[in-house]
Parts: structure tokens; C-alpha cells; sequence
């Protein structure tokens, strides 16, 4: 077990079996040192969605915030299976968040917190990373958020 799983063990988190593509794309694509990983719904183990609705409209910031923790828990899976092991990462270089918002709503980067926080919780300093986050209308099966990433691999 490296490292990383040591970590994410502590943490008391275990990756799931990475979801399939449900359109025309690929789950990630490595190039050179670069792993960019497609964007990751916030599914549970259990296949469904940790939360579903718009922020500013029924869903509050910390459901909001589980969910981004959810999509980088699928974000990490995909990683693994890419990579094989998860000490390949040797940094976490940027996150893009897609908030499904009511109108108004501006505390998305509040919500993708939860999804930073994580990847500093599991990777120390090589998790801090550059950030977008976007206030979208609608996501996929009307979940609360999206993340994408990309990791420098070594």
C-alpha cells in the first residue's frame, strides 16, 4: 500500500470502482508528465448521486460541499486507474468546479472548497493547486457539481 492509500485509509475513504464514459469521451488522457482526468459527477458508492439541485435553490453550501469531496473521490479513482498507484501524483495542478447555480448564487467557490480541501487533506502541499470554478445552469442528471483535474505525474 503507498502512501497516498495510507492516507486515504486514514482519512476513512476507499475509492470505488471508476465509473464508465456516458458519452463520447475518455475517462482521462495522460500525456507526457500530465494526467488530465475528465470531469467527475458527484456519484456515490452506491452509484447515486450525493446530492442532486442547484445551489441557491434548495441545496445548501455544505451539501454542496459533500458533493465536491464525492466528485474528487472519483476524480482519485480514475487517477488510480490511469496510473496503477496513486504516488505517481507528484502534484495536484489544477481543479475546474462546475456548480449547477440557481440565478444569483455566487458562493460556488465556497462549495468548491470542499473539493480543495480534500485534495490538500490527501496530498499535503502537492495538493494545492490552480482552481476555476464556473456557475453553470445545468449539469448531468441534475447533480449539484462537476469536477475535472489535472495532476503532474512522475
Amino acid at each position: 500500500m503507498g502512501a497516498v492509500d495510507k492516507r486515504l485509509a486514514e482519512l476513512g475513504i476507499t475509492l470505488p470502482t471508476p465509473a464508465s464514459p456516458i458519452a463520447n469521451y475518455v475517462p482521462f488522457v495522460v500525456t507526457g508528465s500530465l494526467l488530465v482526468v475528465s470531469g467527475q459527477l458527484c456519484l456515490g458508492h452506491d452509484g447515486r448521486l450525493v446530492a442532486k439541485g442547484q445551489l441557491g435553490g434548495g441545496v445548501s453550501i455544505e451539501d454542496g460541499q459533500k458533493a465536491a469531496r464525492a466528485c474528487v473521490v472519483n476524480l482519485l479513482t480514475q487517477a488510480r486507474a490511469a496510473l496503477g498507484d496513486l504516488d505517481k501524483v507528484k502534484r495536484v495542478v489544477r481543479l475546474g468546479g462546475f456548480i449547477n447555480s440557481a440565478p444569483g448564487f455566487t458562493d460556488g467557490p465556497k462549495v468548491m472548497n470542499g473539493a480543495s480541501d480534500l485534495m490538500v487533506e490527501v496530498f499535503g502541499d502537492r495538493g494545492r493547486h490552480a482552481r476555476t470554478t464556473v456557475g453553470v445552469s445545468a449539469l448531468p442528471l441534475d447533480a449539484v457539481i462537476e469536477v475535472e483535474g489535472q495532476f503532474e505525474i512522475g
